[in-house]
């Protein structure tokens, strides 16, 4: 049986994405864990993310899941969720500056105070649903109309402008990478587990994937 390892180091959506991969994947173990054994085993792997960048990164250095991550990213199919797509950048502005994995050269910037839209200032964090325009073929865009809508929340983002990994852009007063894709990674900005029909294509997509 196939195995899904959700990394848990204290700062994820455990249990939503559990339940989503469940249920678009029922054949699939999935397993919520921060054992190294068990996640190295996996076929494949999720890193997902709530909160401050700074706090993510200090949980994942405290408990060697910077290392784990870069091991097991390299040879199987691996998602990114949210503060999990930051993580793995080279910097975010967050917190003073913090850094990443560094999976991804792309930084990770501010919407700012002062995030405006056609005259119209907008709310940050960005909290809702956005239209997600595909920026390269992909596996895991599979059945997705390009232009689906996925849920968001944030206040910061990865740059669109001259990222060459971006496979998927939104708009939210400035251009931002709503997906970043690598050989056998692929990471979103969204929360596909709170996306309805297009975020769970996407997790059936990546239980399919063979990271190609």
């Amino acid at each position: 049986m196939n195995t899904v390892a959700i990394i848990d180091y204290g700062m994820g959506n455990l249990h939503s994405a559990k339940k989503a991969v469940e249920h678009v994947a029922p054949n699939c173990s999935v397993l919520v864990t921060g054992d190294a054994t068990k996640i190295r085993e996996a076929d494949r792997v999720i890193l997902p993310g709530v909160g401050a960048i700074r706090d993510c990164m200090a949980e994942m250095h405290r408990l060697g899941v910077v290392e784990l991550v870069k091991e097991v990213s390299q040879d199987r199919p691996f998602l990114g969720i949210c503060v999990g797509m930051q993580a793995l950048m080279a910097r975010s502005e967050e917190n003073g500056g913090v850094e990443g994995i560094g999976l991804f050269p792309s930084e990770v910037r501010y919407f700012g105070d002062n995030l405006t839209e056609n005259g119209e200032r907008l709310k940050v964090p960005h909290m809702g649903w956005n239209e997600v325009w595909h920026s390269m073929d992909h596996p895991l865009w599979h059945n997705i109309p390009d232009g689906d809508r996925f849920y968001f929340v944030h206040s910061y983002y990865a740059e669109a402008a001259g990222n060459a990994d971006m496979a998927g852009r939104t708009h939210y007063g400035v251009d931002l990478a709503a997906a970043v894709a690598k050989d056998n990674i692929f990471a979103a900005q969204f929360h596909p587990e709170k996306s309805a029909r297009a975020g769970l294509q996407l997790l059936e997509n990546f239980t399919n994937w063979n990271g190609k």
